[in-house]
C-alpha cells in the first residue's frame, strides 16, 4: 500500500540510510583508531621517556619551593630562578665528578695500549693458594716484567671490559647532557604546575570513575616521589657529593669513582663506611698526619649528616623496602644509565605504593560488602 506518493511502513528518516551498522564493528573501530593514535604518539614520545620522567620527577619534588618563591617572585621568575639554580647546584658538582671519572677510565685505557701500566710483584701468599695461586702468581709476575708479551698473549680477554670501560664513558657524557635538558624542563612543568595537577586528576577520575579517588591518587604519588626522591636520593646525593669534596681535596686520583660509588652505596641505602674507612686508612699511609686526621673528622660528619638530613627531607609514613629501592637503582641504571639511578627507585616505588594501596582499598572494600542471604 501507499499513502499520498511514499510506501507505507518507512518514516522519513528512514529514506536514503543503508543497513544498520554493527555496535561492535563500531567498538573495534573506535578501539583500533586509539591504539593506532596511542602507538603513533609513543613512537615520537619514547626516545625522549626518560629525560620527561625525570623531568616530571623534579617538577613535583621542587614544586612546594616554588608555590613559596612564588608568592614574593610571581609563577614565571619562580621557575626560571628554579631551573637556574639546580642546574648550577646540581649539574655543576656531578659535570667534575663525571668529567673526573672519565678521565681515569681514559687514563687506564692509555695506560694499557701504551704499555705504562706498572705493577709491583706479586705477594708471596699468593702463590700458596689453593688451585688458583700458580697461575694467579705467574699472570702477575708477566704482566709486571713484561707488559707487551702479556697483552699479546692475554690481550683477547680485556678488548671486552676495555669496549665496555668506552661505552660507558660515553655513556656519562649523555648522561650530562640530560641533565641539563631535565632541569630545563623541569622549570616549564613547574611553571605549569597547576595545570599539570588539574590534567592528573581529570585523568584519574576517568580511570577510577571518582574524584575523590583520583585526588587521593595523586596527593599520595606526589608523596611518594617527593618523599623517596628527596629522602633516599636526595640524601645519597648531598652525601656522595660531600664525600667527594673530601676526595678532591686531599687529592686522590680515583676522587671521580669514588664518588659516583658513594653515590651509588648511598642510593642502595648501603652505609657509606664500607667506602670511607678503606679510604681514610689509604689515606693515613700517603698523606701527612694533618691532612688524615682532618679527612677523618670530614668522613665522620658526613656520616652523621645522614641522621639529620634524612628526618628533614623523608616524607613521613612512606615505607619503602630496601629492597625495592635496590631493584630500581639497578635495574634503571641498566635501562637508562646515569639517569635511570635516580628515575629507577623513584619510579619503582611509586608503583610499589600505589599497589599496596590498591590492595588495601580492595580489602576494605570487601569487608564492606554486606553478607549474602542465607538460602
Amino acid at each position: 500500500m501507499v499513502q499520498g506518493n511514499r510506501p507505507m511502513g518507512r518514516s522519513a528518516s528512514d529514506l536514503g540510510t543503508g543497513p544498520g551498522s554493527s555496535p561492535m564493528f563500531d567498538t573495534t573501530l573506535r578501539i583500533g583508531l586509539v591504539a593506532l593514535l596511542v602507538y603513533a604518539c609513543a613512537r615520537i614520545v619514547l626516545p625522549f621517556a626518560s629525560i620527561l620522567m625525570w623531568s616530571a620527577i623534579l617538577a613535583v619534588m621542587l614544586y612546594p619551593l616554588h608555590l613559596r618563591l612564588a608568592a614574593y617572585l610571581g609563577e614565571r621568575w619562580s621557575a626560571l630562578l628554579i631551573g637556574v639554580i639546580g642546574v648550577a647546584l646540581m649539574l655543576g658538582p656531578m659535570v667534575i665528578v663525571v668529567t673526573s671519572l672519565a678521565t681515569s677510565l681514559y687514563s687506564l685505557v692509555s695506560s694499557v695500549q701504551s704499555h705504562d701500566v706498572t705493577m709491583p710483584s706479586p705477594p708471596p701468599w699468593l702463590d700458596g693458594t689453593p688451585l688458583v695461586g700458580k697461575k694467579l702468581t705467574e699472570i702477575w709476575t708477566l704482566v709486571a716484567t713484561n707488559l707487551p708479551a702479556a697483552l699479546k698473549q692475554y690481550g683477547h680477554l680485556l678488548s671486552g671490559p676495555l669496549a665496555w670501560l668506552g661505552s660507558f664513558a660515553g655513556g656519562l657524557a649523555i648522561g650530562e647532557l640530560s641533565f641539563v635538558v631535565s632541569f630545563a624542563i623541569a622549570a616549564v612543568l613547574i611553571a605549569f604546575g597547576k595545570g599539570g595537577a588539574e590534567f592528573a586528576r581529570r585523568l584519574l577520575a576517568r580511570v577510577t570513575g571518582s574524584t575523590a579517588r583520583a585526588e587521593q591518587l595523586v596527593t599520595l604519588t606526589a608523596a611518594t616521589i617527593r618523599g623517596v626522591g628527596l629522602g633516599v636520593v636526595g640524601v645519597a646525593l648531598i652525601q656522595s657529593l660531600l664525600l667527594g669534596l673530601g676526595f678532591f681535596v686531599v687529592g686522590l686520583p680515583t676522587a671521580g669513582p669514588l664518588t659516583l660509588v658513594a653515590l651509588l652505596l648511598g642510593i642502595m641505602q648501603i652505609p657509606l663506611l664500607l667506602l670511607s674507612l678503606p679510604v681514610v686508612v689509604y689515606v693515613f699511609a700517603t698523606e701527612a698526619t694533618q691532612t688524615a686526621v682532618f679527612f677523618l673528622v670530614w668522613n665522620i660528619v658526613v656520616g652523621l649528616s645522614d641522621n639529620v638530613l634524612r628526618p628533614l627531607m623523608l616524607g613521613r609514613g612512606l615505607e619503602v623496602p630496601m629492597p625495592v629501592i635496590l631493584m630500581g637503582v639497578i635495574g634503571g641504571v641498566i635501562v637508562d644509565g646515569l639517569l635511570g639511578l635516580f628515575i629507577g627507585p623513584v619510579l619503582l616505588a611509586v608503583g610499589y605504593v600505589l599497589l599496596v594501596e590498591w590492595l588495601q582499598q580492595h580489602r576494605a572494600g570487601s569487608r564492606q560488602r554486606p553478607d549474602e542471604p542465607a538460602r
